[in-house]
């Protein structure tokens, strides 16, 4: 029988209430702390806690203070990432992020999701889709980047996008949901 961490990282039903997940929660959350009061002069020891907090990262990470996650191992960013102020990222599955990404102040990455089924709902109990973003691509402000979504190579996701389904390459989109707005020149 699978754990319930086995279950979440498997995409199945499972409970979030687990201890182990809320052992693994907490050890995130302290990290998280460290490297948010840590100064920003301090960069080799911010750049030590991303690479302690999250499962990879490139040599050249840069996150910009406050960061929050749920668990940081599920999260895998390429080289030369950088995310602005008050970045959140739901980490219950996986979240994959290619090289030279950027996020504006306030982009949100979901993997976790609930049972439509109210009953279902209510017992707790949740799962995730993971999430991909491709190489190059620049996440504006305030854009939400919802569970299983995958974004394509050099795509440009306008501020305020609440991006719902997976996004081609080399394209803008915006809007609630999100929609190709146009293709970039390659």
């Amino acid at each position: 029988m699978n754990t319930e961490k086995e279950k979440m990282i498997n995409r199945e039903l499972y409970n979030p209430e687990d201890q182990e997940l809320q052992n693994d929660r907490t050890r995130s959350r302290i990290l998280v702390r460290s490297f948010n009061e840590t100064r920003e002069d301090a960069e080799e020891k911010r750049k030590a806690l991303l690479k302690e907090l999250f499962g990879s990262t490139g040599e050249q990470i840069y996150i910009e203070s406050t960061f929050r996650c749920d668990y940081g191992y599920n999260i895998h960013a390429g080289e030369n990432f950088y995310a602005n102020f008050d970045c959140t990222i739901l980490d219950g599955g996986p979240v994959t992020i290619g090289a030279n990404c950027m996020m504006a102040p306030g982009v949100h990455i979901y993997t976790n999701t609930h049972p439509v089924n109210a009953e279902e709902r209510i017992s707790g109990i949740e799962y995730t889709k993971p999430v991909t973003i491709g190489d190059n691509v620049w996440i504006g402000g305030r854009a939400g980047i919802n569970p299983g979504v995958s974004v394509g190579d050099n795509a440009v996701i306008a501020s305020g996008a609440v991006v719902t389904r997976d996004v081609p390459d080399g394209v803008v989109v915006g809007g609630n949901p999100a929609k190709v707005m146009r293709d970039l020149e390659r």
